[in-house]
């Protein structure tokens, strides 16, 4: 048996890059000691979520990932421990700024980036502001333990990003996330919702999937958030294995049998009968065929 094990990590962020870079690293020693291989932070987990206002001083946030502290810090933990670590950072590249993830395998190598494609923007939640959609295209990358697709929050309600991961040859799906209450609604709870949608792809692509969220209250000049956690963990057929609290710190982990999903997954079909020639709807924005050039 080839063995998968994934770990979903969960935490409050505060305004100290140092504090989250020292409970993120604790957390990620705890899953670690678990037994997991592959361990998710949640989005954005330098510091608070700022893309709850749009204020000129929160762009200088963003970083270049070359010699990038955070990346290097936890690239020697990767090395130490021998996991995999998709980092989330706030990447400054030229005069273009990115929702970044960098891939950091078991031995402490980068081995690439995906630039969130879908920006969201709303109360709460204006990242337009803040970050350029990503230009990378959906990608995955062969680790020491396992083959991996990362998107990165409001990705994971598109089943195209699940889609295209799968067919790219991902083993298990990964989103890190900050998502919580509505500012024009707080009473309105999207988290069920939130979970469902993630484990449709997983059951629609036949593998597992990990969504790590942050907890906690953060106020914000137009509006406060409160995160609701309950990251978790879906088997390939969309069950919740492993689920956390909505408030509180967690490590979940499971662990998959890799060469009996692969075959689950032949077997089903689900891959072998995709009719492509017929989905162009979706590769347009209007769902119209495209019109002919001029």
């Amino acid at each position: 048996m080839t063995e998968l094990s994934v770990a979903a990590l969960q935490m409050a962020m505060v305004d100290d890059i140092d504090v989250n870079i020292a409970t993120a690293e604790r957390l990620v020693r705890e899953a670690a000691a678990q037994g997991a291989r592959i361990i998710l932070i949640p989005e954005l987990f330098e510091g608070p979520y700022f893309c709850k206002d749009q204020l000129p001083e929160n762009l200088d946030r963003a970083r270049p990932l070359a010699n990038h502290p955070t990346i290097e810090h936890f690239a020697a933990i990767a090395k130490e421990l021998d996991v995999v670590l998709p980092l989330s950072v706030y990447e400054r590249a030229g005069q273009v700024l990115f929702n970044t993830v960098v891939i950091v395998d078991g031995d402490g190598t980068t081995l690439g980036y995906y630039r969130k494609s879908h920006i969201p923007d709303g109360p709460g939640y204006t990242e337009k502001y803040y970050f350029s959609p990503g230009d990378t295209g959906f990608k995955v990358w062969k680790t020491r333990h396992g083959t991996i697709g990362v998107g990165i929050c409001w990705d994971q309600w598109f089943p195209e990003s699940a889609r295209s991961m799968a067919l790219l040859g991902a083993e298990v799906l990964l989103y890190p996330t900050a998502i919580g209450s509505e500012p024009p609604n707080p009473d309105w709870d999207s988290s069920r919702h939130w979970q469902r949608v993630m484990q449709g792809h997983a059951g629609a692509n036949l593998m597992p999937l990990v969504a790590a969220n942050r907890i906690g209250h953060e106020i914000g000049i137009s509006g406060d958030v409160t995160f609701y956690g309950s990251s978790f963990i879906a088997d390939n057929t969309g069950a919740m294995v492993a689920e956390a609290g909505r408030d509180e710190e967690a490590v979940i982990v499971a662990n998959f049998d890799v060469g009996r999903l692969r075959n689950q997954r032949a077997a089903w079909g689900l891959f072998r009968d995709r009719r492509p020639e017929l989905y162009g709807p979706i590769v347009t924005l209007d769902g119209q065929p495209e019109l002919p050039s001029r």
